[in-house]
């Protein structure tokens, strides 16, 4: 299938600000774009793109005070199927873990391991396996919190969504992540476009959608405790630890965000790959 995606975003600075942005297809993706329309800035700036630490494509730009209207657009081919399942996918002793797997063992900034490792054991300490009991963890955080845009909150972290039952996506990942991290099973923040396909549509503005990738059975298997169901047309923009790795737009300055939408539908016409 093809899926088109892409962003429209307006800002409004009050003085010469640098940005980083992370809202581009992650590398890992982009053999599978067939078309994309240039990065556009409204300033005439220059743009510097970069592969950041872990491996996501940022981009650097200084932009006057005043609007920047920013924007990209692309069609994706995706495989049409929903996400890959193992049931029977066990953990890996820590001893055996790949060394790039083992950062995304330890607490970061809105997973705080030392605040909810005590619960997780005694929760999902009997529970064998680890794809099953990474499943468990998506089951229980699905039903302990509540999905809420207008209790949205950026500093909200997994140990006050724990006790708020409270949040959007990204708490979701956070204490879906913290809990994994605390039964010794790597996990990592994705964040990417999902649009409602093959689910019955939301009538919800569209937007970037956080999940996770848990290493189970030898590998990064997706897994989403927000919608909780294998899902059909992820695409990656970005992995880290949390969102503070992750973040669609880091200002070095203050800004206001009077626009963002965001699009991600499936096409029906065909697309030939750009030269």
């Amino acid at each position: 299938m093809q899926i088109r995606y892409g962003f429209n975003i307006e800002l409004t600075l009050f003085q010469p600000t640098t940005l980083v942005t992370l809202m581009d297809v992650h590398p890992s993706r982009r053999r599978d774009i067939l078309e994309e329309r240039r990065f556009h800035a409204s300033q005439p700036i220059p743009v510097e793109t970069f592969i950041d630490s872990y491996g996501n494509l940022s981009r650097r730009m200084t932009v006057e005070a005043g609007p920047l209207a920013l924007g990209l657009e692309g069609v994706i081919r995706d495989s049409g199927l929903p996400d890959e399942i193992d049931e029977s996918a066990e953990a890996a002793p820590l001893s055996e873990l790949p060394p790039e797997a083992l950062p995304f063992l330890m607490a970061s900034r809105y997973c705080e391991n030392d605040l909810l490792s005590a619960f997780a054991w005694s929760r999902f300490g009997q529970i064998g396996g680890g794809s099953a009991r990474v499943q468990a963890i998506c089951d229980f955080v699905n039903d302990r919190l509540k999905f809420s845009y207008p209790d949205a909150r950026e500093t909200r972290t997994a140990a006050q969504a724990m006790e708020e039952r409270i949040g959007v996506c990204r708490d979701f990942t956070h204490l879906a992540i913290t809990l994994c991290r605390c039964m010794n099973i790597p996990a990592r923040f994705c964040n990417g476009y999902l649009g409602d396909i093959g689910v019955p549509p939301d009538p919800s503005p569209m937007d970037f959608n956080a999940w996770f990738e848990a290493y189970v059975g030898g590998r990064w298997y997706t897994f989403d405790p927000r919608h909780n169901q294998p899902r059909i047309g992820r695409i990656l923009v970005s992995r880290g630890r949390d969102a503070a790795d992750v973040a669609m737009i880091t200002s070095f300055g203050p800004h206001q965000l009077p626009v963002f939408r965001i699009i991600t539908e499936e096409v029906t016409e065909e697309v030939t790959r750009a030269a």
